[in-house]
């Protein structure tokens, strides 16, 4: 089975990089509940994930995931992942810098049935912030 999700959570990495929100959504079950530590109530179902894709392409229109590592046992998957974009549209209230960034996180994903029914999402939320210039380098 862990083959099977490994191919599963590459295809969704692929998936995202096309900015095709029909064959992104397909990866989420209807009834996905996700959490993002920049926002402030979790995304449900694929409307969820397809409104944030949407927000995140808006902001960062080249938006290009890099898939770092994938550690899965029995239906979970963790992804460690870097994000990488040009902030050319508002993300957080913040308009676009014209700056480029990269940015690292984790998602913890839950699977039933091939489909992602839970996940958790903890991204440097701080580092795009100093990427694009709204606070200090450390």
């Amino acid at each position: 089975m862990s083959e099977s999700l490994n191919n599963l959570v590459t295809d969704l990495v692929d998936a995202w990089n096309t900015h095709d929100c029909d064959r992104v959504t397909a990866f989420y079950s209807p009834d996905y509940e996700g959490v993002d530590v920049s926002e402030a109530a979790a995304r449900r179902g694929r409307q969820g994930v397809r409104q944030a894709l949407e927000r995140f392409l808006r902001a960062f229109p080249d938006l290009y995931f890099t898939k770092e590592q994938a550690i899965i046992q029995d239906d979970q998957a963790a992804l460690y992942w870097t994000a990488r974009g040009t902030h050319l549209g508002t993300m957080m209230n913040i308009p676009a810098t014209g700056r480029k960034i990269a940015v690292r996180g984790v998602s913890l994903l839950t699977l039933e049935n091939q489909m992602i029914t839970r996940g958790l999402h903890v991204w440097d939320v701080a580092g795009l912030l100093r990427a694009i210039g709204l606070l200090p380098e450390l």
